[in-house]
């Protein structure tokens, strides 16, 4: 992973195989009524967290098999002062490769304001300062080379994953005060440029919204048809959350992290349920780190 050539090539190719996904439309992917999806939080950095999860993945039994991940870089624990998370998109853009259709890297608001260049900040310090110096650090003066990979990778993640049978995962959902101005179409086509632009594009406001109401979750789930939404994006102290019955918050990135599995092919279960069905990461070997 310290080969900038063989590093952006790897991402390249993971991203051609997410725009290509024959499940895709848009900037959603749209799984059949058929086959199991482990849903996860988000990730930030967490290495072996992610082990574990491509375990539970079982992505190897069937094609049916799926995997979301999103917020993977990022994270409060640095190396020699940096940030070198760009490993975890390698990981990320290596299972994509592995599994073509079955691994879905949803678009999350750290990998958005690292590849747009937006201010973002967490625990460790300003977030862009330090994977940049890590870049550096891992490919000396050929880090642009990488850092220019990233952004295409970022470019070709979709916004949500929406199951047959009513579920959907996005990274967030737009703040209700947010709503007007926001795209409620975006699902259903390919994003553009002015879609990431800093609080004014809809991807953006996608990923950075907070303070969902019943309002706006009624009403976004009869446009686009779901039963149960799944996030990231906020701290879930033990993991698993449901705020609403139907919505269900994830955090794989912690001591109580959870992932949760689901059967594509059974009605949707209420976020209640989903809370109880996930899975706690810490009981499969898994560390924080």
């Amino acid at each position: 992973m310290q080969d900038a050539l063989g590093v952006a090539a790897l991402l390249d190719a993971a991203s051609s195989t997410l725009r290509s996904d024959p499940n895709r439309r848009g900037s959603s992917v749209h799984l059949p009524a058929r086959g199991r999806i482990l849903l996860t939080g988000d990730l930030h950095d967490s290495t072996a967290h992610l082990q574990v999860i491509d375990g539970l993945a079982r992505l190897e039994r069937s094609p049916d098999h799926h995997l979301v991940l999103h917020e993977l870089i990022h994270g409060e624990r640095l190396v020699s002062g940096v940030d070198l998370s760009y490993r975890m998109l390698c990981r990320a853009a290596q299972a994509v490769l592995s599994h073509p259709g079955q691994v879905h890297v949803v678009l999350a608001n750290h990998e958005l304001a690292q590849a747009f260049r937006q201010p973002v900040s967490k625990g460790a310090g300003e977030n862009l300062e330090l994977f940049d110096a890590g870049l550096e650090w891992a490919f000396g003066d050929d880090c642009t080379t990488v850092d220019e990979a990233i952004g295409r990778f970022v470019r070709a993640m979709p916004l949500a994953v929406r199951c047959a049978n009513g579920l959907m995962l996005s990274h967030s959902l737009p703040s209700p005060y947010e709503l007007d101005g926001f795209d409620r179409g975006i699902l259903d086509r390919p994003l553009r440029e002015d879609d990431y632009a800093h609080r004014a594009g809809s991807a953006w406001r996608m990923v950075w919204g907070r303070g969902w109401t019943r309002d706006e979750l009624d009403e976004l789930a009869a446009l686009w048809g779901v039963r149960t939404f799944v996030l990231g994006h906020a701290y879930v102290d033990h993991g698993a959350e449901a705020p609403f019955p139907d919505l269900l918050l994830l955090n794989s990135d912690h001591e109580r992290a959870r992932v949760v599995a689901v059967d594509l092919s059974a009605p949707v279960a209420t976020a209640d349920d989903l809370v109880m069905e996930s899975l706690p990461l810490a009981s499969f070997g898994a560390l924080h780190g």
